[in-house]
């Protein structure tokens, strides 16, 4: 437990993550050579969004330095949805095609939820189709969303061994609070999951011994809710005005998390940075997806990839 005195360890998810890729590389280019399998990951963007754009260009740029195959679909954002699921069909039946993963969001005349529904459960390595929530919710091998893996992740390599720790997530979406709910169950932490419909908040994060915020709302828990020695898991990634007032005129900006982090790093044993903590263990985590779907298909055990 740290002194209330003492500032927190901060968690570094960007040097963890660059760890896992290597891990991934050298896991892949084993299955690779002993199997004659490499393990292709399709990415499928329409529309120009410039954020997804960036992003979609880092998954490509990691996927390739990892040693697998990478295939990049830039649609315009005129393509109908017949269009776009004709192509999660035909990518489906690729056999060199392991994961795919639809950028979102998709413009307005697309109906997300139908595309997602489309992928193939054992090549969805975001993690987000419903066959994939069941297996993870009864305990069965599937996919699981990045956020949550690579928080879990984190929080093992930080804490060890995870049995009997109260945790308390900030955020019930679909995406990261309730497979991360899942996810800590399975590690045997008594967890609670907090939304905004919860009476007195902060007395229930106060209790936990680990912290997962996820819930978008700036620097919305205080370095008072946090219990003194806490492990924090600080999801959010938002974007509000520079604190600097003269750039603020400017419009220029920053991001923060959904953590008081001065205060809470205060209080807390460990605590994940915004940017620099949890955001890089998604495209680290997308790739251990890729190359487990890959393992999977060719009926291999994956490598274990935890640090």
């Amino acid at each position: 437990m740290a002194d209330t005195d003492a500032r927190a360890t901060i968690i570094d998810g960007k040097a963890f993550a660059a760890g896992l890729v290597d891990r991934v590389a050298a896991a892949a280019a084993r299955l690779e050579a002993s199997h004659g399998v490499k393990p292709g990951l399709a990415v499928v963007i329409v529309g120009e969004d410039p954020a997804s754009q960036i992003y979609v260009r880092n998954k490509g740029e990691t996927t390739t330095r990892a040693g697998m195959r990478s295939d990049t679909h830039r649609l315009p954002d005129t393509t109908t949805q017949v269009e776009l699921l004709d192509l999660i069909a035909a990518l489906n039946a690729d056999a060199g095609i392991h994961g795919i993963l639809v950028q979102l969001p998709l413009p307005g005349h697309i109906d997300s939820s139908a595309v997602l529904d489309a992928i193939d459960p054992d090549k969805d390595v975001d993690g987000f189709h419903v066959v994939n929530a069941g297996r993870l919710a009864v305990g069965l091998p599937g996919l699981v969303p990045c956020t949550p893996l690579g928080s879990t992740m984190l929080l093992k390599d930080q804490l060890g061994d995870l049995s009997g720790l109260n945790a308390v997530i900030v955020g019930r979406s679909n995406i990261v609070g309730k497979p991360m709910a899942q996810l800590l169950l399975a590690e045997n932490c008594t967890v609670t999951v907090a939304h905004s419909r919860s009476k007195d908040l902060p007395a229930i994060v106060r209790a936990a011994d680990i912290v997962v915020a996820a819930v978008g709302r700036p620097e919305m828990i205080k370095g008072d809710w946090i219990k003194p020695g806490a492990t924090v898991i600080d999801v959010g990634i938002n974007r509000v005005p520079s604190a600097d007032p003269v750039k603020a005129a400017e419009g220029k900006t920053r991001v923060v998390g959904d953590v008081a982090f001065k205060e809470a790093a205060e209080v807390a044993g460990a605590i994940t940075p915004v940017p620099g903590g949890v955001g890089p263990m998604t495209i680290a985590c997308l790739l251990a997806n890729t190359y487990t779907a890959a393992c999977r298909a060719a009926g291999v055990e994956p490598d274990r990839l935890s640090a």
